[in-house]
């Protein structure tokens, strides 16, 4: 390993197809120049159009996971996947924040495979800011921050003051303007655009957007930059073909 690469760790599930989950975040670290490590949070079955079963890994196993690689390795941002519950989630939070409290966190919130298999069900949201304070950026799309964040208006929701952390908000489900994407910060909104390539719908496209986000911002860039950054690289991945499965490139 390259004592120059950044060590980056993807906390999410296993896709035997590879197309979401730690195998394309690991993918996405490598083409990033960051070295990529994988904490698998549940193995499942699946395919780029199909999903038939999930097995949750125990959760205290991948808390001395990642307690291991904590304390072998400086871990510069941890990008998380699908997670069983809110508590799954929290403790592995504090377990990061416990271990490196100067680690960046990425949360890709995947509510819903997009075969419509529903992995995290928010019921008991009171301690939702809470959990959300501890992470860095989330990512969720327009259906993910409806459950996250009921009766969602973008523009009243910041000037409000009611963010817990930032948010990058994604426009793919944005029927008005798709593909415009937004980063909700303390203090701004930042836009940003599409490009004009010819894009296809990807399985786990989200998957590669925050692992490329955790990269980026492993490389020392800002959470703008990350974003934007990130965007392109997506962009490309998804105007790669025409299926399900799309092709990385070098950067």
């Amino acid at each position: 390993m390259s004592a120059n690469r950044p060590f980056v760790l993807s906390i999410a599930g296993f896709d035997p197809c590879g197309g979401a989950g730690v195998l394309a975040d690991v993918k996405t670290f490598e083409q990033h120049q960051v070295t990529g490590f994988a904490v698998v949070t549940a193995n499942t079955i699946q395919t780029e159009d199909g999903f038939y079963e999930i097995q949750w890994t125990n959760l205290s196993f991948v808390i001395r996971s990642i307690e291991t690689l904590f304390l072998s390795y400086k871990i510069k941002t941890v990008k998380i996947g699908i997670m069983p519950s809110l508590h799954y989630l929290n403790r592995i939070l504090s377990t990061i924040k416990l271990l490196s409290s100067a680690t960046k966190i990425v949360w890709d919130p995947v509510l819903k495979s997009t075969t419509k298999f529903e992995f995290l069900k928010v019921e008991d949201d009171s301690d939702l800011n809470k959990i959300l304070s501890k992470i860095d950026l989330i990512t969720p799309n327009y259906n993910e921050i409806e459950i996250l964040f009921p009766g969602f208006v973008p523009n009243k929701f910041w000037l409000q003051n009611e963010i817990p952390t930032n948010i990058l908000l994604k426009g793919g489900h944005n029927e008005s303007e798709i593909g415009t994407d937004r980063l909700f910060l303390k203090n701004e909104i930042i836009e940003f655009a599409t490009s004009q390539k010819k894009c296809f719908e990807k399985h786990g496209s989200g998957c590669v957007l925050s692992a490329a986000i955790a990269a980026n911002l492993a490389l020392d860039q800002t959470l703008e930059e990350a974003c934007k950054n990130a965007k392109t690289y997506i962009e490309k991945y998804l105007s790669s073909t025409s299926t399900l499965i799309g092709y990385h490139y070098v950067q």
